[in-house]
């Protein structure tokens, strides 16, 4: 259940990533002092109640060196000495709790069954505490048969509430079962009988639909869980094909999957054509075309022809299952706005127990006030302490608004992230595979030495063989589309942000860009003029030269993606400014500014260069985002306030290294996160004010002499029902 009360996260970091709690120094290196991590699912543990509950139950035990906390998953992860895992658990059942380990539980994001006699139970109380308020309203039964159906009413659905609350008593933990525990069994002492019943019954059924609502955020995770199969159909070393859990394909077999089937694991497609919808990976809106050689993701949809795929990765190791996991250990980490919350709730609720207390006794003793009604009001109020609604909004609303990015193929690590996404004022962007293809193409060969025609052209064809950079790759299609003859070079070296070199019969060629012929002293007003000429064009220049001169020149053109401008528009329209930096020359670099309506364009940067263009932009009230390839960009993509990874389907490093991920090559998707960020933070900001305003208000009424128990009971609870249901429509995006 949702009871949330008191609540503290000392596993809240500083940076909103998820850290441990951590009790004592723990070993550098733990595994060489045999700490092992356990990994629990706990049913009963919803909210920060439930981690203050086993943090201060766990923290003086000994060989337990940290717990990790995943409230919405349900998962608790314990660093520990091996002989402390059985008393940890033992523990942790004396709470109340049943901790199972994680290969026997059921998955994290089950919802917990109801029984029917939890229902019936439910029922009859209900039927009970309308039967005593009306008994009593109407004077139509003695007072001693109306206290023993409120008695009845309390019992049949409160021993749960009497049972967690006197738990958490005597670990010395203000949750809102104690505080109901006491609030209730105040009205029954001082006679209140028909409201302790009503009181009881309202707040196991506020309860109810409050997990159900919590339920939803959870299912939104589980939703990701459910797009593989469990099974596929794979090829026997006897040829036969047999359905197979996806959990015991080895990598390198061979799997069919036919028309309107989803595809259980990563591969490379084999034999057959087809298209597939990606949507689930990538959130691409249109299918894609599918042929031998290129990759298919596990969870995404076969819609046509039927395809035979090489597996390229287990199934706890596709990009669905990394998707997931990354998902859920952004659960984990504290946004600013929870952490304010956390440190918020610490003093909010002992200061309002305390001023409850004194609401109790300041009256009747220098006011002669009466004692049964100022002990009252001060029970209600007691109702009301609870900042369950505070507490519960903020990662409902955070899961929610990560769930609703990674169905839109754009993975966030973590809640931070999600909340200053909306502070973006500027945003730098690599060139190539971001804002154009990243899969240019050959335009033109200009040979400058006599007799070099063929001799240049499978020279510069024989070091772009070697080099995977994608100008470089261009001019070794081309030859290869026309015949070229390729060398064997020797002593091939790249140079980072200039080009490559190597020889070829003992003789010393270099391919590269402007800044390497600058090194090399080669220039003059005949080359400058062609290398001008050609990046006017917003053409990329590649010189090829030997030890004594330039041999020739290729330009290379990098074409546009059709969705660059419109995402390049939607950020103007949100107040954010573009930069472009590139290692390609200024004129290209212009040229594709001009075209996109980029604000301001550098080139010929190398790595360290992005890096000190990220720097110069930082400080003041700037925030800054970084946008490239997660690899080639790492340095800036680091520095930046937020790291974008391009195209990271597939892709290992991007998804592990980079803040946010966009997992398909559209740059729209940087929009549509900040203005997600803009409306996750204003959801937060409408909680905060709702759940503050309404227990304010109630506060005052309170006072006042106006409020009942059953009325806090709405005030506390609804409120927390309100700010869940208004978190979950994110879900609705």
């Amino acid at each position: 259940m949702a009871d949330c009360c008191n609540q503290t996260s000392k596993a809240s970091a500083c940076n909103g990533a998820s850290k441990p709690v951590r009790f004592h120094a723990a070993p550098a290196n733990d595994r060489s002092q045999g700490i092992t991590e356990t990994r629990v699912v706990i049913a009963q543990m919803d909210c920060p109640t439930e981690e203050r509950l086993i943090t201060d139950k766990l923290s003086g035990m000994p060989g337990i060196t940290a717990l990790q906390f995943n409230l919405l998953q349900r998962t608790l992860t314990i660093s520990h000495e091996p002989q402390a895992l059985a008393p940890a658990l033992a523990a942790i059942r004396a709470l109340g709790f049943t901790p199972q380990l994680v290969t026997d539980a059921m998955p994290s994001t089950e919802t917990q069954p109801s029984s029917k006699g939890q229902w019936w139970r439910l029922g009859f109380s209900g039927l009970a505490a309308v039967t005593a308020e009306t008994l009593h309203f109407g004077e139509w039964a003695p007072e001693w048969s109306i206290a023993a159906i409120s008695i009845v009413a309390v019992l049949l659905c409160g021993l749960t509430v009497y049972r967690k609350g006197w738990i958490a008593l005597t670990n010395r933990n203000l949750n809102i079962n104690a505080l109901m525990s006491i609030a209730v069994t105040g009205a029954i002492l001082i006679g209140e009988w028909p409201e302790a019943a009503m009181v009881m019954f309202l707040f196991a059924v506020a309860e109810l639909i409050e997990a159900r609502s919590l339920d939803r955020a959870r299912n939104a995770i589980r939703g990701l869980m459910d797009l593989a199969p469990e099974r596929v159909t794979v090829q026997q070393d006897d040829g036969r094909w047999l359905e197979v859990a996806v959990a015991h394909v080895a990598i390198g077999s061979l799997v069919r999957v036919r028309p309107g089937e989803r595809i259980g694991l990563d591969g490379e497609v084999v034999r057959g054509h087809s298209t597939i919808d990606q949507a689930p990976i990538t959130g691409e809106s249109l299918p894609v075309e599918k042929a031998t050689g290129d990759p298919v993701f596990a969870g995404t949809i076969n819609q046509h022809g039927e395809l035979d795929y090489r597996v390229t990765a287990q199934a706890s190791q596709s990009t669905l299952a990394r998707i997931i996991h990354a998902v859920e250990e952004a659960q984990g980490s504290r946004a600013p706005t929870q952490r304010f919350i956390d440190r918020f709730s610490r003093i909010y609720t002992p200061a309002v127990v305390l001023f409850s207390v004194a609401v109790a006794i300041v009256p009747p003793l220098l006011a002669d006030g009466q004692w049964f009604d100022w002990l009252y009001r001060a029970l209600v109020l007691l109702v009301v302490a609870c900042p369950c609604a505070l507490v519960i909004s903020t990662p409902v609303t955070i899961v929610s608004g990560l769930a609703v990015a990674a169905r839109r193929g754009i993975l966030i690590k973590g809640g931070v992230y999600l909340e200053n996404g909306r502070k973006i004022t500027h945003l730098a962007l690599d060139k190539t595979g971001t804002i154009t293809c990243g899969k240019p193409v050959q335009t033109d060969f200009l040979a400058l030495a006599d007799g070099s025609y063929e001799t240049s052209r499978s020279a510069a064809a024989s070091l772009a063989h070697r080099s995977d950079h994608p100008v470089s790759q261009a001019i070794a299609r081309t030859a290869a589309e026309q015949s070229v003859a390729l060398y064997e070079v020797e002593n091939f070296e790249a140079l980072p942000g200039r080009g490559v070199r190597g020889s070829i019969d003992g003789r010393r060629y270099q391919l590269g860009n402007q800044r390497l012929l600058a090194e090399l002293g080669f220039g003059s007003p005949a080359l400058e003029g062609a290398l001008d000429q050609l990046e006017r064009q917003g053409k990329t220049a590649v010189i090829l030269s030997d030890e004594h001169r330039v041999l020739a020149l290729f330009g290379v053109a990098d074409t546009l993606r059709e969705t660059s401008k419109t995402a390049i528009d939607e950020l103007h329209a949100l107040g954010v400014k573009t930069l472009m930096l590139t290692g390609d020359n200024p004129h290209t670099a212009q040229a594709i500014a001009r075209q996109v309506g980029i604000d301001k364009a550098r080139g010929s940067l190398l790595p360290t260069d992005k890096l000190d263009a990220i720097e110069a932009l930082m400080g003041g009230q700037h925030t800054i985002g970084m946008v490239g390839d997660g690899i080639n960009d790492a340095p800036a993509l680091a520095r930046a306030d937020i790291g974008f990874a391009m195209a990271a389907a597939g892709t290992d490093t991007a998804i592990e290294t980079a803040d946010v991920a966009i997992m398909d090559d559209d740059l729209r998707k940087i929009p549509a996160f900040i203005r997600l960020s803009r409306q996750t933070v204003a959801v937060l900001a409408q909680n905060i004010t709702l759940a503050l305003g309404i227990k304010a208000v109630f506060l005052v009424v309170t006072l006042m002499g106006h409020a009942t128990m059953w009325m806090a009971v709405f005030a506390d609870m609804g409120v927390s029902l309100l700010v869940v249901l208004n978190g979950l429509r994110l879900l609705r995006r």
